[in-house]
């Protein structure tokens, strides 16, 4: 049948509605009922939450779980001998220790029994060993990436490959959202320790993205300096009536756009500026922190006064639990150590040691590590193995994936436990392996969320942050 072609783009415009409207595409109708608003979705649900925030300590670089967590006391007899190729087993390596003798080091830092549980850790964080017995330490962690861009994308999104969906994002668009003034999702990223040398790389922000969710579902990136989100005062000459009216102007053309077209990225513009109206009041309230008792902020250590601290981050966590925050995470950077790992490691431990354990004893203190799950890890391991040179007081230590430790606190996780065991050289996982995504699932479940059932449709499959492969919720360490 002929038609003028000059209805041609009308047709095309009404086909593409309906595609977006009719179940072959995500319409307003259809995504609304998938992203609930309040509480968790029934759909996904696994039951009562344990957890409803998450402040994950993201320690980029990889920390060395040899000289922090997995206390190795009889590899002190063995410095300077060669890895046995029982242990190697012929795996893979990097190219910095590929074709390089791969000879013991073993850590020059002393390790204590710490709490009444009795957990070894290093000498390098006595505060965190005070609040030992809130600790779950998790030594058999093991992952799939050998650098340090697919070992992050991976640990915050799911997968090696960049493009899906993190975390946070996941979260938000499973639970929706528990305050509007604030987002759900937050990002603080954290000055280092700046003494001797670094070997840092760059935070991308996909590491915080929302993929192929809506966009609505990324994180919030917080600053250090100035507004605390870009752009978030007004420009001169624009007070909050103008603004108000403004916005009011552009939403009313939005929605004739969204009626029109239907795409869902429109309805998230919209979502986005009125968050942004409100968070102009609730954000600089947020980080105010001066108003905070001398014993709460003593408690954090010297650093909490400097803006971009990992201290002041980890009070400004608290703050955003107490307001309803669904997911925080918090970087810090400079955990690489390929050389000089004794003169860089006590630094990096500074910088974390005391706040950390200063962010579970706030928590628990006004009642909220409860429903707080804290989790504190890097992208891998480190080698027992040196790289660059060798002495009992200098070495350094290259990428490991096959074994690292995490520890977690809070929302339901017991504490005082070490779980998984590695081998005498602190290379294979010799006991109760725990996967990244075993790490997810976990997460998950203690959020009320079947880590199965949390999908999305992209690309012909149901995408889900555990991916394809097997994992399990790793219920021995749940109280």
């Amino acid at each position: 049948m002929l038609h003028d072609i000059r209805e041609e783009p009308n047709m095309l415009q009404a086909r593409r509605q309906f595609l977006k409207t009719s179940g072959m595409g995500l319409g307003a109708a259809t995504l609304g009922s998938l992203l609930p608003q309040n509480g968790h979705a029934r759909e996904i649900s696994v039951g009562s939450a344990k957890a409803k925030h998450v402040i994950f300590l993201f320690m980029a670089g990889a920390p060395s779980q040899g000289d922090l967590f997995d206390y190795k006391p009889d590899l002190q007899e063995r410095f300077r001998e060669p890895l046995p190729p029982s242990i190697s087993q012929g795996q893979r390596v990097t190219a910095m220790t590929k074709g390089r003798q791969q000879l013991v080091a073993p850590t020059m830092f002393g390790f204590k029994k710490r709490g009444k549980s009795g957990l070894w850790m290093s000498n390098l964080l006595p505060r965190l060993g005070e609040v030992a017995d809130e600790l779950c330490l998790i030594k058999s962690m093991h992952t799939n990436a050998i650098n340090h861009d697919p070992g992050k994308t991976f640990i915050c999104t799911g997968n090696e490959l960049p493009g899906k969906a993190s975390m946070g994002a996941w979260l938000s668009y499973g639970l929706g959202s528990m305050n509007r003034d604030l987002p759900d999702f937050v990002v603080l990223n954290s000055a280092y320790w700046t003494g001797g040398t670094r070997n840092t790389q760059a935070l991308y922000s996909r590491l915080w993205g929302s993929g192929f969710l809506p966009s609505k579902h990324q994180g919030v990136a917080f600053q250090t300096s100035g507004d605390p989100v870009l752009f978030l005062s007004n420009p001169k000459g624009v007070d909050q009536s103008v603004r108000r009216r403004m916005l009011d102007a552009v939403g009313a053309l939005n929605e004739k756009h969204y009626r029109e077209i239907g795409d869902q990225e429109i309805q998230t513009t919209i979502a986005q500026q009125e968050m942004a109206f409100r968070m102009q009041a609730s954000v600089p309230e947020l980080t105010e922190v001066s108003g905070e008792p001398e014993s709460v902020t003593d408690l954090y250590g010297p650093e909490v006064k400097k803006p971009g601290s990992f201290a002041r981050n980890c009070l400004l966590a608290r703050r955003m639990v107490e307001r309803g925050v669904r997911f925080i995470q918090v970087f810090h950077r400079g955990w690489d150590h390929h050389t000089i790992l004794p003169k860089q490691l006590p630094g990096q431990c500074f910088d974390v040691d005391q706040p950390s354990a200063a962010l579970i004893t706030d928590l628990k203190q006004r009642g909220l590590l409860e429903d707080t799950m804290i989790v504190f890890a890097g992208e891998f391991g480190r080698t027992v193995f040196c790289q660059g040179k060798l002495e009992r007081t200098d070495y350094g230590r290259d990428h490991h994936p096959r074994c690292f430790t995490a520890w977690m606190a809070g929302g339901g996780i017991k504490g005082g436990i070490s779980y998984g065991e590695t081998d005498e050289f602190s290379y294979n996982v010799a006991k109760d392996p725990v996967s990244v995504r075993d790490l997810h699932a976990t997460m998950l479940h203690q959020l009320g969320i079947d880590h199965a059932k949390l999908t999305f449709p992209f690309q012909g499959l149901d995408q889900k942050l555990t991916g394809v492969e097997a994992s399990r919720v790793v219920r021995e360490i749940l109280s």
